[in-house]
């Protein structure tokens, strides 16, 4: 079995942040290592991790690491960019913005990258100016989306219609299914249970976690000052990071996806936790014809300590043996009791 014609599995260089901050091998050599060593023939960068430089990093550094990448079979497929709003304590103006956010375009370019990243909306009234550019470039803008940020949600939905208004391939939507837990991680319960959290919310959150009442249940917490100092940074997961969302729920935006991430957090896959949301995707992906790179990217170095190259791989080998097999219908014990 092999994966669709137009599908490819690709690796995050963010995968790697904990040895990128450890600094004791560059940051271009970590990255690069994700090639070298054979684990991803295409790979997504994070430009702040990568230059020194950033926001305007040199461009023929970056195109020395393309050929570097080009020399082992690989290259770089998405370059994860980024907006910084405000300069001296005030917001930057709208040419502002556009002048933080251009060298990055023109960086990802040389770096060879078909596309470039932002959180959905951020690029706001950039957009239509951007379009030439991005033209000219031969990039593609994506605007993630994850967590809670369905098209129902009130702060993305209006990202979401200007994505689909301007109808171009040059701007598109990724995909992080984050947005489809079906459930939380199992050593992230196990941490914060550890932690101190309080048991009775503990319980609900690992048995309950799609229930609605469960995301009140969480903001009541937070609001009754329940959460310990030490875990405010991973409690706001709860709220920012985890979605309980289906892929039904995104059955109108799916011709808009020209990304995805297969967010992983650890891989028990415990009542097909990690499993379920790429099974779901891979089906959703091929009623509609998807053709384009799907990255495995590991947010679960938050409060674990494995050792990233490992952990890639196993997620890669996970998510090829589900994404190849054609049978993407067949539904799971999960699936089966959440449509009973």
């Amino acid at each position: 079995m092999s994966l669709p014609d137009g599908w490819e599995l690709s690796a995050s260089a963010f995968n790697l942040t904990p040895e990128i901050v450890r600094a004791e091998r560059t940051a271009s050599d970590l990255t690069a290592s994700l090639v070298e060593r054979g684990i991803a023939s295409a790979i997504e960068l994070e430009l702040g991790q990568m230059s020194r430089d950033y926001p305007e990093p040199s461009l023929a550094g970056l195109s020395a690491f393309r050929e570097r990448l080009a020399q082992h079979g690989g290259r770089v497929s998405i370059v994860g960019v980024s907006l910084d709003e405000f300069v001296g304590g005030r917001r930057r103006s709208d040419a502002e913005r556009r002048a933080f956010l251009e060298p990055q375009l023109r960086a990802a370019a040389a770096a060879g990258a078909t596309g470039v990243r932002l959180p959905i909306g951020q690029a706001g009234a950039l957009l239509d100016g951007l379009i030439p550019l991005l033209e000219d470039l031969d990039l593609v803008l994506y605007e993630e989306i994850q967590g809670h940020q369905t098209p129902t949600d009130p702060v993305a939905a209006p990202a979401y219609a200007r994505v689909a208004e301007l109808d171009t391939p040059h701007v598109r939507l990724l995909l992080d299914i984050s947005l489809l837990m079906p459930a939380l991680p199992v050593t992230y319960l196990d941490h914060v249970e550890r932690a101190g959290l309080s048991p009775v919310l503990v319980r609900r959150l690992r048995d309950d976690w799609r229930d609605p009442g469960t995301h009140a249940a969480v903001v009541d917490e937070l609001r009754a000052g329940r959460v310990p100092g030490t875990m405010h940074a991973l409690f706001m997961d709860l709220l920012v990071r985890f979605g309980r969302s289906h892929v039904d729920d995104l059955r109108e935006v799916l011709p808009l996806i020209g990304g995805i991430h297969l967010k992983f957090w650890d891989l028990d896959d415990a009542d097909a936790r990690i499993s379920q949301p790429i099974r779901d995707v891979g089906r959703a992906l091929r009623d509609v014809g998807y053709r384009g790179t799907l990255c495995s990217e590991w947010g679960g170095q938050e409060w674990l300590d494995d050792d990233p190259w490992d952990m890639t791989v196993r997620h890669l080998s996970l998510a090829a043996g589900i994404l190849s097999d054609p049978v993407t219908d067949a539904a799971s014990p999960l699936e089966k009791a959440r449509t009973r």
